[in-house]
């Protein structure tokens, strides 16, 4: 049991997600944050941006970036400062057990998914592109596998069906910054509770990459809007016209049938089938996509409608996407 009201955290994390749960400890807790380790020392571009540089320097936190670190760096930073416990947020290394053995509450971890779904770097992505309705946020007790530990606390969220990574990542950290200051208390208290997960629920998500998010046609329309959700705002879905990347930012699935707008052979995935002011209708492997808002390369996000005004010969009916 925790004697004093304070605790003396290091905090490891990377992201933008992680970034907020640095500044509700920073600013809203009784809690000391010691030391923050971030794989890549973030400097903003701009006023708005929330970035662990931006955190630290404000509230006066030792930073460092771990990427240049060794193993025996971090073990030496963490004996030398004399934290109760280690605080993970989207950090994007595993913390091998010589550093989990170091405070003496250990290391917790705060994951964007009900775990044991979506184990793994890219929770909130995965569960989108898999057509999930719920996910939530957990906090485990860190072991030394890939979000195994057991269970700190556990909250669901909802999944709305317009939701991006982007918005479901804003409404996950709100959550998980409240948890995670529920958790702290509770370690203060000496009441914390341990539930062990079942693996045999678990599924992994595979960190995401650039290549996947080249559309694939003959996915169906469904698959496609809801990666179209998942890579927003990172990597972005796109398709090629020429030389040209196409990134799309929003689409929808139609209701109408592929059928209509062919009585005899089958359409070709990628097919242009009509345009209209909703946006540009395209043939997938099952289903239409309606494209509703698109990038050009060097240019700014614009609906569908605009696009067509200004690129018609692009998107001819019949014409195949690639």
């Amino acid at each position: 049991m925790v004697h004093s009201k304070s605790l003396r955290i290091a905090f490891f994390g990377t992201t933008s997600f992680a970034a907020w749960h640095l500044y509700t400890l920073a600013h809203l807790s009784t809690h000391q944050v010691i030391a923050v380790f971030t794989q890549e020392m973030q400097v903003p571009k701009c006023k708005s941006f929330l970035s662990l540089y931006k955190i630290a320097k404000k509230y006066n936190i030792s930073l460092f970036q771990s990427r240049i670190l060794s193993i025996s760096d971090i073990i030496y930073i963490i004996k030398k400062i004399d934290v109760d416990l280690i605080v993970v947020v989207s950090y994007g290394l595993i913390l091998p057990q010589e550093i989990l053995n170091i405070p003496r509450l250990g290391c917790i971890n705060v994951h964007g998914s009900l775990l044991p779904r979506w184990r793994g770097p890219a929770p909130i992505q995965r569960a989108l592109e898999h057509g999930d309705f719920i996910t939530g946020v957990t906090i485990i007790q860190m072991d030394s596998g890939i979000d195994t530990g057991d269970i700190l606390h556990i909250m669901p969220c909802k999944i709305f069906p317009k939701d991006t990574s982007y918005t479901l990542s804003n409404k996950l950290m709100n959550i998980g910054s409240t948890m995670l200051s529920q958790v702290l208390d509770r370690f203060v208290l000496g009441t914390s509770t341990l539930i062990p997960q079942d693996a045999s629920y678990a599924t992994y998500a595979h960190k995401l990459n650039k290549q996947e998010a080249r559309i694939n046609w003959n996915l169906s329309a469904i698959q496609l809007e809801r990666c179209v959700r998942a890579f927003n705002p990172w990597p972005i879905s796109y398709f090629q016209i020429k030389n040209d990347r196409i990134r799309v930012w929003d689409a929808e699935v139609s209701n109408q049938n592929i059928n209509n707008y062919s009585s005899s052979s089958p359409i070709l995935p990628g097919t242009i089938l009509a345009t209209n002011s909703n946006g540009i209708y395209v043939g997938t492997g099952a289903g239409i996509l309606i494209l509703t808002a698109l990038q050009i390369s060097g240019k700014k996000i614009t609906s569908a409608h605009d696009i067509l005004n200004a690129y018609k010969e692009w998107f001819r009916p019949n014409s195949v996407l690639e």
